[in-house]
């Protein structure tokens, strides 16, 4: 006798106040067969805030065990068994484990569904007072200074708001080549701690930015940025280099004329840097 494939439920858990709990996750925690807890400590703790005692097996389902877990979670799908994945806090799979269950169960043709709930990317995207209309989430940053430039050099056109998480620690050095790659006054909102006891909302340049967070910052941290300014005209290398010229002659270092021409001019300050390096390079005056 063939068994019907499961479902995999994907539960979103509230990031801060325990109210948040969508309505459907005590019912789905006490029924499924099977709840994937990336921290099983955690979940003890939420299933007793929400009054309910699961009766399937709890299995832990971190990034140190999910590509050796998700074999078996499949197979349990497979036998016909409901699967509940639920993550620390927010929406399993953003930057969370779960993609490779999902990825897994796809293939295999089962079902997998959820039960909508908080996300601190759409909380901070909605409190940042920034455009909403489009927006793109970029997840952590590299920890290693220079990649971490890279990838910012690599968004430094995109015209959509962007979110990011970043650990507290490195919230300066993460705003700092903010302020380097993007310009100083780009808008931006540090979200800090969303729905808890001290929630607290920073909106600034992130130049400005950055030097409060240097003082020390505490708890989740969710930024976002404003996307790069509409460029006004297309400007030639030789345009770049002209305005740069024209900073120094009055009186502003070249590393400041080079970020200022890259704001005005809505290029990455790195193609204004390499057009100044060309035509020294090529001994044309600046």
């Amino acid at each position: 006798m063939t068994v019907a494939p499961g479902t995999l439920v994907l539960a979103g858990t509230p990031i801060g106040d325990i109210a948040d709990a969508p309505p459907r996750l005590a019912e789905e925690l006490a029924g499924a067969d099977v709840v994937a807890a990336e921290d099983t400590r955690r979940l003890r703790r939420l299933t007793q805030a929400l009054g309910v005692q699961p009766k399937g097996r709890v299995v832990s389902y971190f990034e140190g065990n999910e590509a050796a877990r998700t074999p078996e979670l499949v197979e349990a799908l497979l036998g016909g068994s409901r699967v509940l994945l639920v993550t620390d806090a927010g929406m399993p799979s953003v930057s969370d484990p779960g993609y490779r269950l999902v990825a897994a169960a796809v293939e295999k043709d089962i079902k997998v569904t959820a039960v909508p709930g908080p996300s601190a990317v759409l909380t901070a995207l909605a409190l940042s007072g920034l455009p909403v209309d489009r927006f793109c989430f970029e997840g952590f940053l590299p920890r290693k200074a220079g990649e971490r430039l890279s990838r910012l050099r690599e968004v430094a056109g995109e015209r959509r708001t962007l979110v990011y998480f970043e650990a507290p620690h490195r919230l300066d050095d993460t705003l700092a080549a903010m302020a380097e790659v993007f310009g100083a006054e780009r808008r931006a909102a540090v979200c800090r701690e969303l729905t808890k006891t001290y929630e607290e909302i920073k909106r600034g340049p992130v130049g400005e930015l950055a030097e409060w967070a240097a003082e020390g910052v505490r708890g989740e941290i969710t930024v976002v940025v404003e996307g790069a300014p509409e460029k006004a005209e297309e400007l030639s290398a030789d345009e770049l280099v002209r305005r740069v010229r024209v900073r120094e002659e009055a009186g502003e270092r070249r590393k400041e004329a080079i970020a200022a021409v890259a704001v005005e001019a809505g290029v990455p300050k790195r193609e204004v840097f390499d057009a100044v390096v060309a035509a020294k390079s090529a001994q044309k005056p600046l």
